[in-house]
């Protein structure tokens, strides 16, 4: 008789989580955004966020959550009921290079992939007068003058980039930490600084305008959204590479039908014209077509934390 209840009782929680499935999405969907207004991440969720809510039926509303390296925001999406209706943008810093803080979530276990948005070109960006247009530039200027290069570490992402960066040159540089790539643009237009690894987002409305200039996109092929700049490779200093990358994220045990919705509002959104020119504007690449899915977001974050996390622990980098 035991067994018959339980048997029930499972039957009916499956019907309702089928029926919740079938009617998703009911209300308003929150996009976490893991920094604050104003930056690249912010800005590609809201241009996300409006294109979903047509064929989600639903407004995508964003939530912006600072603190930690995106850390804190993320841990809340972990940790968020896994029905769809919280989900969060990932990249690089959040969903692969925060294993410098201590986490009380598994970026591997503890999320449902729902697909890969878009590659985002970094760029290593220098002060107008560095006497340096290009990494070849800059390392022979650094060899005549060691110990005078300040290279801005505003995220995990950028605090790699210097670690990479003295072991392919054998160059040493001042990391100086700052909170986000606001403050540090700030000071690297004002020429407080000299070197900064930020996304292409970032940095072209600066190096459009002639503040700053670009030594290097840190990526293996030159990007479709900026392609007069050249890559590392090009510039000398091969292999200095540094991921930029969007996706989304929901919590684990999310339902499998409300992940292909949420993914097919999103390839939908991505496939928009309007929507790519504005990538392009951003210095933003549409991820390929086979990434967009939760299997190709799931394969290509797979392959990026094999990649980075021995660097990250060889390296010894942490949380400043």
């Amino acid at each position: 008789m035991k067994g018959r209840i339980v048997a029930l009782a499972l039957v009916t929680l499956a019907g309702i989580a089928c029926a919740q499935a079938q009617t998703y999405p009911s209300r308003q969907i929150t996009l976490i955004v893991p920094f604050p207004p104003g930056g690249s991440t912010d800005v590609a969720a809201r241009i996300m966020a409006e294109r979903m809510r047509a064929p989600l039926g639903q407004p995508v509303i964003i939530e912006n959550v600072g603190g930690a390296g995106g850390s804190i925001a993320v841990g809340r999406v972990a940790r968020a009921a896994p029905d769809g209706y919280t989900i969060d943008i990932g990249q690089w810093d959040t969903h692969v290079g925060s294993i410098i803080y201590k986490l009380d979530y598994d970026l591997q276990k503890d999320f449902e992939p729902i697909g890969l948005i878009s590659n985002n070109p970094q760029l290593m960006v220098a002060k107008k007068d560095l006497p340096a247009d290009n990494l070849k530039d800059l390392v022979a200027w650094m060899k005549a003058n060691p110990g005078k290069i300040n290279f801005v570490n505003q995220n995990a992402a950028a605090n790699v980039s210097g670690v990479l960066f003295e072991k392919l040159t054998g160059q040493k540089i001042h990391l100086i930490p700052y909170r986000g790539a606001g403050p540090a643009m700030t000071d690297l237009v004002s020429g407080q600084v000299d070197l900064l690894v930020v996304q292409g987002a970032v940095a072209l409305p600066q190096i459009r305008g002639g503040k700053i200039k670009a030594l290097a996109n840190l990526s293996p092929q030159r990007s479709a959204a900026m392609p007069d700049i050249p890559t590392s490779d090009e510039g000398g200093v091969p292999g200095l590479y540094m991921s930029g990358w969007f996706g989304f994220f929901a919590p684990k045990g999310t339902p499998k039908e409300i992940i292909a919705t949420l993914n097919k509002a999103m390839v939908e959104a991505l496939a928009d014209p309007a929507v790519k020119a504005r990538f392009t504007e951003l210095g933003l690449d549409v991820a390929a077509r086979e990434q967009q899915t939760p299997e190709g977001l799931a394969a290509f974050q797979k392959v990026e934390i094999d990649k980075w996390w021995p660097i990250i622990k060889e390296a010894g980098v942490t949380a400043q």
